[in-house]
């Protein structure tokens, strides 16, 4: 069904362009993926395990257009799939002559529009460029403004006529790129927010140029709250407030969800292809023209070990590249790295991060956090799959200005999103939170707070007295080397992209906003991951000592030591029970 699906489709499109749909009642199925992150393939690199993937969506979406008629589906894609594994990397960075195997699964499955994500666009122009100028699948996002033209960069819509019913597929990106990457990345273009008026705009602008019957919004914008505060999350204050739009397929923030209302139904299948989009939408014709319809929502879960073959045996050679330039060897580890042990102190992985930032830049201070709690790679030797998990995205290394003043305000900010003050009445060192498990009855306990959020300093000594409120925890003693660390002097400070550019807040609630963040930058760097892989080359072999020297890195603890210590003891034991 593949490719000649499409052109199938199309002359059935030419052939009914002329007249309106015949009376009776329509059933189709709108399906939908969204952050992908490089799931495209379901054989791992470094096992005999079959992995979540976009084969095993393919099965799914072969199933349905069999049940359905290939004619009555619609297969969208809303975006952040080119970022995230080995397979996105190695096409995007390494091999740059051959067509992006992304683009080639789309055209292979017959997606009817893609949009692109904030990852997608964060690859850089001559990625995405690359991609969408091959490409044989329309590309939409209608608020990402050319600044030259003043139109869409991208397509806004495409128009899809199936048994005579007319579809308009409207996209949009996310709108809060310019807040989060480099300009060099997105360099010609503005974004556009997406609430209160922008979508809605487009939307009856497409109603009264193209008279659709029926009206797909695709966004690459989390939930959120739905107050119309959140630039980077604003679907549910578009499912509240849009106006003829059919049915309304979200993304960004990882989170699966279902919602109907009178008019529209919402979807977000979450990520990694664990789910598939499926929606169904009736359409009521009489007298030739559209007297109803009815829209629903609902996830399949997607079997990862029910794959299409022919699709994987298609893209092999693919496959087999990529996993042979992920298990090339990169060094020997000699410690084991557990993002866990970093909610506890100074730890091997963070120290890592410490010293890889502080050696690749100009900084005298660095900023690093666990990427994960649960990342984990075990001591021997390490293939380049290793450092994915270690540090799975493409962030740079950023060298920004900051004063002595902002810096221990940032540290202060940081550890108060996941320390409380030790008194008579709390006796938890961690904000974390307990819950029953619902199938066992056990007590269970979360950290409240997101892990890749997690800063701590490098080339710094400091403690962070849990006695004590926010604003008087840490205490910087002087930098790594002796020297004194001076509040109101200016330093540079090395941290991710993501961070320097208003990831996680931290920033901001030490007054620099993303737009302060242009004039202080001093240096862009790599991403981490190669400088990662670049340490290991260079060194051969890592240690905790090679990491842990405290004349890079400097020194911090909790204090009081014996009272943080009890209250550590106990409370990892809590939300890590394995620690």
């Amino acid at each position: 069904m593949k490719r000649i699906l499409s052109i199938i489709l199309a002359a059935a499109a030419v052939a009914l362009s002329g007249c309106g749909p015949k009376d009776g009642e329509y059933t189709f199925r709108i399906l939908s993926t969204n952050d992908v992150h490089g799931h495209y393939f379901c054989e791992s690199y470094t096992s005999d395990q079959t992995v979540p993937s976009l084969m095993a969506a393919a099965w799914h979406i072969d199933t349905v257009r069999v049940a359905n008629g290939a004619e009555n589906v619609i297969l969208i894609d809303a975006g952040d799939a080119m970022h995230g594994d080995n397979a996105s990397y190695y096409f995007n960075y390494v091999d740059t002559e051959s067509e992006h195997v992304f683009a080639r699964m789309l055209e292979y499955l017959d997606y009817d529009a893609w949009i692109p994500g904030n990852h997608d666009i964060e690859t850089g122009h001559p990625v995405y460029d690359r991609v969408v100028a091959g490409l044989d699948v329309p590309v939409l996002a209608s608020n990402a403004i050319d600044v030259e033209t003043g139109k869409a960069y991208f397509q806004e819509y495409v128009i899809q006529k199936r048994n005579g019913i007319k579809f308009a597929i409207i996209g949009f990106t996310q709108p809060n790129i310019e807040n989060a990457y480099a300009q060099e990345l997105w360099e010609g273009m503005d974004f556009e927010s997406l609430y209160p008026d922008f979508t809605q705009n487009v939307v009856d602008r497409v109603r009264v140029e193209e008279n659709p019957d029926v009206v797909i919004v695709v966004i690459h914008s989390g939930a959120g709250r739905g107050d119309g505060q959140q630039l980077e999350q604003q679907g549910l204050d578009l499912f509240n407030s849009l106006k003829g739009v059919d049915y309304l397929v979200s993304s960004h923030d990882h989170r699966a969800a279902v919602l109907e209302n009178v008019s529209m139904a919402f979807v977000n299948t979450g990520n990694y292809c664990a789910n598939l989009g499926y929606g169904t939408i009736t359409v009521t014709v009489e007298k030739g023209k559209v007297v109803g319809k009815k829209a629903s929502s609902k996830l399949i879960a997607l079997d990862k070990d029910l794959v299409d073959e022919d699709m994987k045996a298609a893209f092999q050679p693919d496959f087999e590249k990529v996993k042979a330039f992920t298990t090339r060897p990169v060094g020997e580890l000699k410690v084991d790295f557990n993002g866990v042990d970093a909610l506890a102190g100074m730890s091997p992985y963070v120290n890592m991060l410490h010293t890889i930032c502080l050696n690749a830049s100009d900084a005298k201070i660095s900023f690093a956090a666990p990427f994960s709690t649960t990342a984990s790679v075990k001591a021997g030797n390490l293939v380049y799959n290793d450092l994915f998990t270690l540090y799975s995205y493409d962030n740079q290394l950023y060298e920004v200005k900051m004063t002595g003043k902002e810096v221990k305000e940032y540290l202060e900010h940081s550890y108060d999103s996941w320390v409380n003050t030790l008194d008579a009445s709390q006796e938890h060192i961690f904000k974390m939170r307990g819950f029953k498990n619902p199938r066992t009855g056990d007590q269970m306990w979360f950290f409240t707070a997101q892990a890749s959020n997690l800063d701590t300093a490098g080339g710094l000594v400091y403690d962070v007295d849990v006695t004590k409120p926010f604003g008087e925890r840490v205490v910087i003693r002087s930098f790594a080397d002796g020297s004194a660390f001076d509040e109101s002097a200016e330093y540079v400070v090395a941290m991710t992209s993501y961070r320097a550019r208003g990831g996680g807040e931290l920033m901001e609630k030490v007054g620099i906003t993303p737009a302060d963040v242009e004039e202080r930058v001093v240096a862009v760097r790599e991403d981490i991951r190669s400088l990662i892989d670049a340490y290991f080359t260079e060194h051969k072999v890592v240690s905790e000592e090679t990491v842990g020297d405290k004349s890079v890195i400097g020194e911090w603890k909790f204090i009081p030591v014996a009272k943080a210590r009890k209250a550590l003891d106990q409370d990892m034991k809590l939300v890590a029970p394995r620690w």
